[in-house]
């Protein structure tokens, strides 16, 4: 049995730190960029001239203000974020140490300065939304299947005249090209993007809220100069918390009972409040105070309701005070039933992710089938011919309405299964895979299994990013694969001499 062949050590020689100085370290800039690298790759495939403008026509600088920064920093700062799923911070850092990306953000030299400071990016994911990035998407994406559909035209035109020539009536009348009715695969399928905050429970959420209230307190005596504080009791309610908190294993009784206290304390801090604001005669909040005092009191009316009723459920419940956008998404899956978080919609063709709907309320897939087979024919200007989609997607109006369209959906048929639908058009394990890897990919490589943005727009436009980062890394993976196609297809094309020339060898050891 042969050994295994063992990577050598490097045999440099040691260098004392105190003798190496950074005049004296050898760079690799006097050598060109590796073509191959994926950071040029993408940088010579994305269409930048089709992408400036879509984030150009919501900043309005052609109108008022000054010019802003170079779009394709701000559009490749984002893409990088979320390509390697990294903080705001360290995106700037690794920016301004690494070469290949100041090339794809389309530096013409290396700069060992940061092109922006990190907080920029929060306002760029307010300015740059869900909307612009989504077009992005279409566009990069509908401008690669038109050129891979005008390759194939073409090989086929192609292949045709070597067979047969055309005849003089066909070169006469050129031929007319009729449009195409149905055309592609459709997957769609949903799932929640859970948000970056603490599980929510009703005890936790009562603290939380009671000490923003506590805080809101202390701003309004300072306001109002009151000589004595009113009572909150603030250190007993704090204990009273972290008796139950700090147990490992909780009863109902005793979470019930803690629950009562809270909602005690709470509503004891929202009269002081009013009362407070009462004898100053106006509201001294800023708008991240008043969003608090807003929001608290909701969650004390709906936490009330809940604990009169005996219920863990009421509409739009709020699950935490610092993000009241977040809604519980019941998922029913294995490792959390429920998620906190946005709900989207997204559908596939040909490796291609869209997204279709992104929601903080739950709602019914198959509601939304039918829009998204109409932004298919948007998209691509023809029907997808095949629809594979989850049991939830396959009602009586969604059948009907694809029946009418002429578009075959591949799911369970309705009624008591027969012998004869043994063999109908039924969904095959594996087929709807490939979205479910997407989102397993943009899950566990980019981030999207907890989105840490905290406002409602920002995260959306986190989880748009991600979406497209999906699509440019399919496209990369594609641009390299045809190159080293073709790079295979080039050495195979002189079989026969290279076989001739080993058969001459043999007879006559002069010819090489």
């Amino acid at each position: 049995m042969a050994k295994a062949q063992k990577n050598r050590a490097s045999k440099q020689e040691y260098v004392s730190p105190k003798q190496l100085t950074i005049e004296g370290f050898e760079t690799p800039f006097s050598q060109n960029l590796c073509p191959t690298n994926r950071w040029v790759v993408l940088a010579n495939l994305l269409p930048w001239d089709d992408l400036i403008p879509i984030y150009q026509a919501q900043m309005n600088n052609d109108k008022t203000g000054a010019g802003g920064i170079n779009p394709r920093v701000v559009i490749g700062a984002l893409i990088i974020k979320h390509r390697c799923n990294l903080s705001d911070e360290e995106t700037i850092l690794q920016i301004q140490e690494n070469i290949y990306m100041q090339y794809f953000i389309g530096y013409s030299s290396f700069s060992s300065e940061a092109p922006f400071d990190p907080s920029l990016l929060t306002e760029i994911r307010k300015r740059f939304g869900k909307e612009q990035l989504n077009a992005m998407n279409e566009k990069i994406v509908s401008l690669y299947l038109t050129k891979m559909e005008q390759q194939e035209s073409r090989n086929s035109s192609d292949d045709s005249s070597d067979n047969a020539p055309p005849s003089t009536s066909e070169m006469e009348t050129p031929p007319t090209a009729e449009p195409v009715a149905h055309k592609g695969s459709l997957i769609v399928d949903a799932t929640a993007c859970p948000q970056d905050i603490s599980y929510p429970t009703d005890l936790n959420l009562l603290n939380d809220a009671r000490e923003k209230t506590e805080e809101l307190i202390d701003h309004l005596c300072k306001v109002s100069e009151v000589t004595k504080k009113p009572r909150t009791y603030r250190e007993r309610a704090r204990t009273d918390y972290l008796k139950i908190a700090q147990k490992k294993t909780k009863g109902k009784k005793e979470v019930r009972k803690g629950i009562k206290k809270q909602l005690g304390y709470l509503n004891r801090n929202i009269k002081h409040i009013n009362v407070l604001l009462d004898s100053i005669g106006s509201i001294p909040f800023n708008k991240h105070q008043y969003k608090y005092w807003l929001v608290i009191q909701t969650l004390y009316e709906q936490q009330l309701k809940m604990y009169q009723e005996k219920s863990h459920s009421v509409e739009h419940r709020i699950v935490s005070i610092h993000q009241p956008h977040v809604r519980p998404i019941v998922r029913g899956k294995a490792n959390a039933s429920v998620e906190f978080g946005a709900k989207i919609n997204a559908s596939m063709m040909n490796g291609f992710v869209f997204l279709e709907d992104c929601s903080w309320d739950a709602f019914n897939e198959g509601t939304r089938l039918m829009s998204v087979v109409e932004s298919y024919k948007r998209r691509f200007g023809y029907y997808p011919k095949v629809v594979l989609v989850d049991k939830i997607y396959c009602n009586r109006d969604n059948r009907r309405d694809l029946k009418e369209l002429g578009i075959t959906l591949r799911a369970k048929p309705l009624g008591r299964p027969s012998l004869s639908a043994v063999n109908s058009e039924h969904v095959r394990p594996g087929e709807r895979n490939p979205i479910e890897g997407k989102f397993g990919q943009a899950k566990t490589s980019y981030g999207m299994n907890r989105i840490k943005a905290r406002l409602a727009t920002t995260s959306e436009s986190w989880i748009a990013t991600i979406i497209l980062v999906l699509n440019l890394v399919k496209l990369a993976g594609l641009v390299l694969y045809s190159h080293y196609r073709r790079t295979i297809i080039k050495w195979s094309d002189y079989p026969s001499q290279i076989i001739r020339c080993f058969k001459y060898k043999r007879v006559n050891s002069n010819i090489a």
